[in-house]
């Protein structure tokens, strides 16, 4: 029998090879996250080499440019310096001689005040004698009229003492006489008056005895006839009596209880006379304050009025005086603005300017005046100007504007003399230029050039410039004739002479 083979593999099924299939995909994955993840971390660490090394190589750029630029901004603060020096210098020497004026002034000064005081106080010695000698002449004055008036005094006062005196003794006499006078009337008076008193006594006296006898006897009668009376009145009012004496305790007990009423509307009378009072009172009062009320509500009404009208009238002002500040802060605002611009324009210039300048002005920027002394004389007798008081406020308003003056001037005459050698340079150019264009014209050959004249085309000896005539006889004042050249061109000669 042939030997048994291997067992053949068996086919693997769709899922088992999806697994498989899975498997390689799942291992080439990780292999992929293992390779990222080491370049990563090499990336990572090659990236913080090269910022280390790019840290440590700016900062050694940096030390090296920081010592370059010390260098250079040294020898730049050493310049300034140097100029900073000049210039303080030159400050210095201009305040020194400003001090020097200034203190030459103040001795000038000092002498013309030492001049005035002496002047003033030899006037006010004068005035002091002028004014000594009027208080002596018043005194004198016053002595007189002083003494005029003490004697016309005393004379008065002797002539009003007298008369008083002769008064006293009048009015003395008259009052003695007229108590003499008083006392004889007060005697007289007193004895009539005793007599008519004893008279009128003794009159009375018996018209009373009179009158004691006749009302003695009409009593009698009337003390009977009363008796009489009473009897019969008792006899008929002993019933009444008795209803009297009933209705009397009635009364009396009617009249405590009316008195008790009374008491009580007395008391309430009381407390309503109180109260009416009171009410008076308060009525009054509050009548008064009503009208203190009133009075203050119309002083607070009319002030009131006036603080409406001061109110509107105020605040018309107020929108007159904002609107004309409003008006006025944006024409000021328009002009400050025009004044920024016209100044960051001048100081944009200035900067231009100031590295335009060279060395010279750097150091002296005010250049001193560079005239004569007799051609200053000369200049102030050609302009004789009198300080008035206005011209003289205008300079001082101007005196900080010398330097600047100055230093326009010396530009201005720089741009002056530009000018005039821009002049110079432009004329001698065309000149140039023309020679130049005539020097060409003799090189070249074209119909232009055989049109106009020049003196380098030479046919059979001859030029076509046109020959000049003979001289013509020239009169005295006459001018003389324009010369003419001949121009070779110099190459030309050198290649003969060679």
């Amino acid at each position: 029998m042939p030997k048994k083979g291997k067992k053949a593999k068996m086919p693997l099924s769709d899922e088992e090879q999806l697994l498989l299939f899975q498997q390689k995909l799942l291992a080439e994955e990780e292999m992929a996250k293992k390779k990222e993840r080491l370049l990563s971390q090499f990336l990572k660490d090659k990236l913080a080499k090269e910022e280390h090394n790019s840290a440590l190589n700016l900062n050694k750029i940096n030390t090296q440019w920081r010592t370059v630029l010390r260098e250079v901004k040294t020898r730049e603060l050493h310049k300034d310096i140097e100029i900073l020096s000049q210039t303080f210098e030159r400050v210095v020497d201009c305040k020194d001689s400003v001090i020097k004026s200034l203190a030459r002034d103040l001795s000038e000064a000092e002498e013309q005040y030492a001049h005035a005081l002496r002047s003033h106080l030899h006037s006010i010695d004068q005035l002091l004698a002028l004014q000594r000698c009027r208080l002596g002449l018043l005194e004198e004055s016053y002595t007189t009229e002083l003494e005029a008036l003490t004697k016309e005094f005393e004379t008065e006062r002797k002539t009003i003492t007298d008369q008083h005196e002769k008064e006293i003794r009048y009015l003395q006499d008259v009052f003695m006489a007229m108590e003499q006078n008083y006392i004889e009337s007060e005697y007289e008076s007193k004895l009539e008056f005793q007599s008519i008193w004893d008279d009128v006594k003794n009159k009375n006296l018996e018209e009373k005895h009179f009158l004691r006898l006749q009302l003695e006897n009409i009593v009698e009668d009337l003390w009977r006839r009363f008796q009489d009376v009473l009897k019969n009145y008792i006899d008929a009012t002993e019933d009444q009596k008795i209803a009297f004496e009933t209705l009397k305790v009635k009364d009396e007990k009617s009249s405590k209880e009316i008195e008790a009423q009374m008491r009580k509307i007395q008391r309430l009378q009381d407390s309503i006379i109180i109260l009416k009072s009171k009410i008076m009172v308060h009525s009054r009062e509050s009548e008064d304050q009503n009208q203190y009320i009133r009075k203050d509500k119309e002083l607070v009404l009319a002030q009131l009025r006036k603080l409406k009208a001061q109110r509107t009238q105020a605040r018309e002002l107020s929108q007159e005086n904002l609107v004309k500040l409003t008006l006025e802060s944006n024409a000021t605002l328009k002009a400050l603005r025009k004044i920024v611009n016209k100044g960051e324009k001048i100081l944009k210039l200035a900067e231009i300017c100031r590295k335009l300048e060279t060395e010279e002005e750097k150091v002296l920027p005010f250049y001193s005046s560079v005239l004569t002394p007799e051609e200053q004389e000369k200049i102030e007798e050609t302009h004789p100007e009198e300080l008035t008081e206005e011209l003289a406020k205008v300079v001082v308003n101007y005196t900080g504007m010398e330097n600047f003056w100055k230093r326009y001037n010396k530009v201005k005459l720089e741009q002056l003399s530009l000018q005039h050698r821009h002049a110079q340079l432009s004329e001698i150019n065309g000149k140039l230029r023309a020679m130049l264009r005539q020097y060409l014209d003799g090189i070249s050959v074209g119909d232009e050039v055989l049109s106009q004249l020049n003196p380098l085309f030479i046919v059979n000896h001859r030029s076509n410039l046109p020959q000049p005539l003979s001289a013509p006889a020239t009169q005295p004042g006459d001018k003389p004739p324009p010369t003419t050249y001949n121009i070779i061109e110099a190459a030309h000669v050198i290649s003969h002479t060679l």
